[in-house]
């Protein structure tokens, strides 16, 4: 069915107008980006096939990159933007109500807040560093290293020199498991303990490897998982 064929209060634009934004489904919201369909499909038919290749999953369609969405029939590149753009603004909006830079940063817990916005719903794995002053207050964040599929490595020499060009005290890093499984793998706990190593030879600090899951995360220095 056409929208124009659906009644002025079923329409999304006219639904938003007169019962707020918080009253459309996911679908309805997308189609307000996506703004037409094509031949043959209305665009909230479109936005529904759209939220299907992410089943149906935000946080799955917040991880699509460009090239995936264009890949889709009938959302091409001008389409793509609107709703990568869309779930970039979410992102920031999830970073900046945070708050994590205006106090200490004190538990793992506050450490997987201030990453699951940059990490939920990826679907490969991505290792991030976060740098610390000494008391405390997050300094800032760089992606060390993207992977392919369920693996990735990091550059232990990477996570150093940017703590050292930022001046920091302390050093987290963070990676998410996209199997949604929190616990660390052997891999992990080597990368951890070649970090450790590292930074003691430059007084260092680690103060935490938090691997990311979605919702829930796992944390070295609150399960005292180290090698000796």
């Amino acid at each position: 069915m056409k929208i124009l064929e659906l009644c002025e209060g079923e329409r999304p634009r006219e639904k938003m107008k007169s019962l707020g934004a918080n009253a459309l489904s996911n679908g309805e919201l997308l189609a307000i980006l996506l703004r037409n369909g094509r031949r043959g499909e209305s665009v909230l038919d479109l936005a529904q096939r759209l939220l299907s290749g992410a089943e149906g999953s935000l946080g799955r369609l917040f991880s699509m990159r460009l090239s995936d969405l264009k890949a889709i029939p009938g959302i091409g590149p001008e389409k793509a933007c609107s709703v990568l753009a869309a779930c970039e603004l979410g992102r920031r909006f999830m970073l900046e109500g945070a708050g994590v830079e205006k106090r200490p940063v004190t538990s793992a817990r506050m450490i997987y807040e201030l990453m699951l916005p940059r990490l939920k719903g990826v679907m490969h794995e991505e290792f991030w560093a976060m740098y610390f002053n000494v008391s405390w207050y997050y300094l800032g964040c760089e992606r060390i290293t993207t992977g392919s599929g369920n693996a990735t490595t990091f550059d232990v020499r990477s996570v150093v020199k940017g703590a050292l060009d930022c001046s920091a005290y302390a050093v987290a890093i963070v990676h998410n498991h996209p199997s949604c499984n929190p616990r660390p793998s052997q891999a992990d706990i080597q990368h951890t303990q070649r970090l450790r190593d590292a930074c003691s030879r430059f007084e260092l600090a680690v103060l935490d490897h938090v691997i990311v899951a979605d919702d829930c995360f796992y944390s070295f220095h609150e399960e005292r998982r180290y090698e000796r």
